[in-house]
């Protein structure tokens, strides 16, 4: 791209006002020497639909967008995804604008990959429990399939959402062994992995996704929420003495993923990671 434009980008979604992707981007676009636009755009607050920001957005001059809870399904809707297996997915959390038709991608899946090797390295991840079967929760579960996951359980408070998902799954996972739930306590009951893809633990939705008496006996947890860091899910985990694997590994490498996306140019991620820690502990 032309390093004296400025790249326009922006992220729609609810209850995102403490996102740090204004922060990611304009650290990568420091790092590159490009001047950085990106704009949080909320529906709500802009008494505009979904539909409208969206279709909007090209003719505003973005270059390419992020999309967060509750919209990335949606999104999968309006847009075109070479991927056979973001399309398997049927969520997008990336779009890219310039095209005939906006290119859909999702770099949660690729994100959720990078985040559990960051902590995990190689070990296998063992029998898990996936409580959310939304967005993000499907981004996880076929993370999960590429990360050689066999055995996962499904707890949603919708269950065809959760059946839906496991079907999706086996389309590409056949030989994964795939159960739904209707206790999330009870499919805890063996697992060794316990991951969070709902909106409990976030600003606003305070609370947990587990009591801390389920959680005794895994050996690892992933809570998708980061705002905060430390939701009480993970510190419940952490006095239990789990392996932690918090949603901002996700963000940082779904958003290190989606730069690439949006610029064409790569990063330093020890040096951007730095940064990021060292801004949000000033602030």
């Amino acid at each position: 791209m032309c390093r004296n434009a400025t790249l326009r980008l922006g992220l729609i979604g609810d209850n995102i006002a403490r996102s740090q992707s204004p922060m990611l981007h304009g650290l990568a676009g420091h790092q590159n020497g490009i001047a950085v636009r990106y704009d949080r755009l909320v529906p709500r607050d802009m008494v505009r639909s979904f539909d409208e920001i969206f279709d909007g957005c090209e003719g505003e001059g973005y270059r390419g967008i992020n999309v967060t809870y509750p919209y990335k399904e949606i999104a999968a809707g309006k847009v075109e995804v070479d991927d056979p297996l973001v399309r398997a997915v049927g969520a997008v959390n990336t779009v890219i604008f310039g095209g005939e038709m906006p290119k859909g991608f999702n770099t949660d899946y690729s994100g959720f990959m990078s985040a559990y090797r960051s902590v995990m390295g190689d070990k296998p991840t063992g029998t898990v429990l996936m409580i959310g079967t939304g967005g993000v929760g499907r981004a996880v579960a076929f993370g999960l399939a590429g990360l050689g996951a066999r055995t996962l359980r499904l707890v949603d408070r919708d269950p065809a959402k959760a059946e839906a998902l496991a079907e999706a799954l086996h389309s590409v996972a056949p030989d994964m062994e795939i159960s739904i739930w209707l206790s999330a306590e009870k499919a805890a009951e063996g697992c060794t992995g316990l991951i969070n893809c709902t909106p409990v633990g976030m600003v606003g939705y305070e609370g947990t996704p587990l009591a801390p008496g389920a959680i005794a006996g895994a050996g690892w947890v992933f809570d998708a929420v980061y705002t905060p860091v430390h939701t009480q899910f993970l510190q419940d985990a952490e006095a239990a003495g789990l392996k932690v694997i918090s949603g901002w590994e996700l963000f940082f490498y779904q958003g290190v993923h989606a730069w690439k996306l949006f610029s064409g140019l790569g990063l330093d991620d020890v040096a951007l990671r730095k940064s990021l820690v060292d801004m949000g502990d000033a602030e």
